[in-house]
């Protein structure tokens, strides 16, 4: 009886066992399940974050590349419309992704690029239309640029439409409504340039939709091709005065039936070892801690790095500032003087000097990238320094004579040409007196004084240049953070002084680049005083000479007569060098594109064509396959024809693929005829 009670008590405490052991095991196969569950989720939240994260970037860039317009007409310059169709052809991208730019007075549409296939959108009160008016009113009462739609477009075909308000300042100082910088975009390929075929490549079922006009009403503005929403993790994302809903799951499921039919039996089969599967799970579990916080640290890195190059895009507008206030402000003083010879000219070598300043600035906003992946290195250009930063007067002189400010320049120096990175210099001393012009009363002074120091090393110098103010100064807690990025110690708000707080950032590593030392004093009340030290290698006598020699015309004879095909896409550009080349004497044709100038080629006998100026980026054929379309001519005297890369894509990296592709030489647009001349001259027939 006792053995059959105690083999009783021995079954009861083994299925006791047996159960207490396959629940612990099968309850840690559920945690790990559902651990494997959040997991996915993190995975899946992070995927559909960065993917907003890309299509607001994107919007954002093109935002960004449209606000000319738009400060344009806030500053109250009429844009015709040959001007607004030069202006919108250069945003467009070679995706064509923008239809249509169009720019709304007072929300009625007035101008359109382009203007053919879209007629019946002028005119069209985005105001007042149903569909378009709740987008339309929010950017308008916000501020802020919204992006909306997709919609029927009164010009046929579908299009999502971003808003940006443009604002004019009365002469009181107020802000008045004055209309839309509107960008049509073609929503089906933008939605391929954002690669959401590659969520589904992924594994992932995925659908974006929006709130529309009715609270209830669900806009699904992307969807997988077999989206099926059933327990699909929810992600609200921001966009541009929007709210997106981000809909994701696997293919699978988070967990699959698989996963889930081996935790039983894994259950079944390890629940004698207890000990060893918790001490597993813990590990396990420990690891995957880890996992979740560094998959966490990667999400906030990657969100904090999208937002920081959102900030940047839209704050070096501010930067680019001072030379187009210059470039507006002289060019209406020469509209106004254009009969007075003299003061013309003189109002064009000023509207000039500061186009060079701009597009100086611009290729530096592209080399600020190369400084931060150590793709930059230093010109070493022979250059009058002194003479550089003494002309920056030119640039400034609108804004010193509006406010009535004081601006002396005084040196002391030895050698005035030295061998350094003009642009780079250049650069430092735009931010550095721009700021002592922006936060300097009206009836303040500004002084910058040059003095040449002696080296320790051998054939060098050292700049002194020191930048002083009476402005309103800084204090002295402010001071020690002067050099970070997007610091600012005063709003525009407050001072009412629009900047980005990039600029002294930039100006450091620039100087810190160049093996220099700034240091900044200032007081409240009192004014600021910059002192900047830079070593420059002194130029020799012959490199003075050869430097001078090529600030020369030079305009070989024999080149005179000789047949150039220039192949331009753009309109603007084709005209000035197809002008300037007929005045130093040479016969000129123009292609189109690519395609043209390869039919061209082939049409005409052999020795027709002296050379090929060739744009690179180009619609119909690029200039990369027409020169490889040529060198594969049967003629051998038209395949080996001289070809020179004519193109914006000035980096080093441009040039060596211009050669790799079988074209002779590169030059760098804005064309500078004192370098084209001599190249063609080197390879002309």
């Amino acid at each position: 009886m006792k053995n059959k009670i105690d083999k009783k008590v021995i079954r009861i405490r083994a299925a006791l066992v047996f159960l207490t052991m396959f629940v612990i095991i099968l309850g840690c196969t559920f945690l790990v399940n559902e651990n494997q569950k959040k997991r996915e989720q993190l995975k899946a939240a992070y995927t559909a974050e960065s993917t907003i994260s890309r299509v607001e970037v994107q919007l954002n860039r093109y935002m960004a590349e449209s606000d000319l317009v738009k400060k344009s007409i806030e500053d109250g310059l009429m844009i015709s419309d040959a001007q607004f169709a030069q202006l919108s052809r250069l945003m467009q991208d070679e995706d064509y992704i923008i239809k249509t730019h169009e720019i709304a007075k007072d929300g009625i549409v007035s101008q359109i690029y382009p203007i053919q296939g879209n007629e019946n959108a002028m005119g069209f009160n985005v105001l007042e239309d149903s569909e378009r008016k709740k987008a339309a009113l929010l950017a308008r009462d916000s501020g802020e640029y919204t992006i909306a739609g997709p919609f029927d477009l009164v010009q046929g075909g579908t299009g999502v439409l971003l808003f940006d308000p443009v604002y004019q300042t009365d002469a009181q100082g107020n802000e008045k409504f004055w209309g839309f910088s509107i960008l049509v975009m073609d929503w089906e390929k933008f939605i391929d340039k954002m690669e959401l075929d590659k969520l589904e490549e992924a594994g992932y079922h995925y659908q974006i939709w929006k709130r529309g006009n009715k609270d209830d009403e669900q806009v699904v503005i992307a969807q997988c091709t077999n989206f099926k929403k059933d327990d699909t993790l929810e992600v609200a994302c921001k966009v541009p005065n929007d709210t997106w809903y981000f809909e994701i799951i696997p293919g699978n499921g988070w967990i699959t039936s698989m996963q889930k039919l081996w935790g039983l039996l894994i259950s079944l089969m390890t629940a004698f070892i207890i000990m060893i599967v918790y001490l597993q799970f813990r590990m396990q579990r420990y690891r995957e801690q880890i996992h979740e916080t560094e998959l966490e640290k990667a999400v906030y890195e990657a969100k904090s790095a999208n937002e920081a190059k959102t900030r940047f895009l839209f704050n070096m507008s501010h930067d680019i500032r001072t030379p187009m206030n210059a470039i507006i402000g002289f060019a209406e003083l020469l509209e106004k003087h254009i009969d007075e010879r003299d003061r013309a000219l003189d109002y064009i070598g000023k509207i000039k000097s500061s186009s060079e300043f701009l597009l100086s600035l611009i290729n530096y906003v592209l080399e600020t990238a190369r400084i931060e992946s150590g793709k930059t290195s230093l010109k070493k250009e022979v250059r009058c320094v002194s003479g550089l930063i003494e002309s920056l007067a030119d640039i400034f002189e609108p804004e010193v004579r509006k406010k009535g400010l004081t601006y002396s320049y005084t040196k002391d120096i030895q050698h005035d040409y030295v061998i350094g990175d003009e642009t780079k210099v250049r650069e430092i001393f735009i931010n550095i007196i721009g700021n002592s012009l922006k936060y300097t009363p009206a009836g303040g002074k500004i002084t910058i004084d040059i003095k040449e120091l002696p080296s320790d090393r051998e054939n060098y110098i050292a700049y002194k240049i020191v930048v002083e103010d009476t402005g309103i100064g800084m204090s002295k807690e402010y001071l020690p953070h002067i050099f970070e990025e997007f610091s600012r110690e005063h709003t525009s708000t407050e001072r009412k002084v629009i900047g980005t707080g990039l600029g002294l950032p930039i100006v450091k590593a620039l100087i810190d680049l160049m093996g220099g030392t700034i240091e900044i004093e200032s007081e409240v009340g009192k004014g600021t005083k910059t002192t900047v030290m830079i070593p420059f290698e002194i130029a020799t006598q012959e490199q003075i000479l050869e430097e001078q020699q090529k600030e020369k015309e030079f305009v070989p004879e024999d080149i005179k007569g000789k047949r150039i095909l220039v192949a331009e896409d753009n309109e603007l550009n084709a005209e000035i060098t197809l002008t300037v080349l007929k005045e130093k004497g040479l016969l000129v044709e123009r292609a189109a594109n690519g395609k043209e100038c390869v039919e061209m080629l082939k049409e005409k006998p052999v020795d027709y064509y002296d050379m090929i100026l060739m744009d690179i980026q180009m619609p119909v054929m690029d200039g990369y396959d027409a020169t490889a379309r040529i060198r594969r001519m049967k003629d051998e005297e038209k395949a080996s024809i001289p070809i020179i890369a004519m193109t914006a894509n000035a980096f080093a990296e441009d040039r060596q693929k211009a050669i790799s592709t079988g074209m002779n030489d590169h030059v760098a647009k804005p064309i500078d005829m004192n370098v084209l001349l001599p190249v063609i001259a080197k390879y002309i027939r």
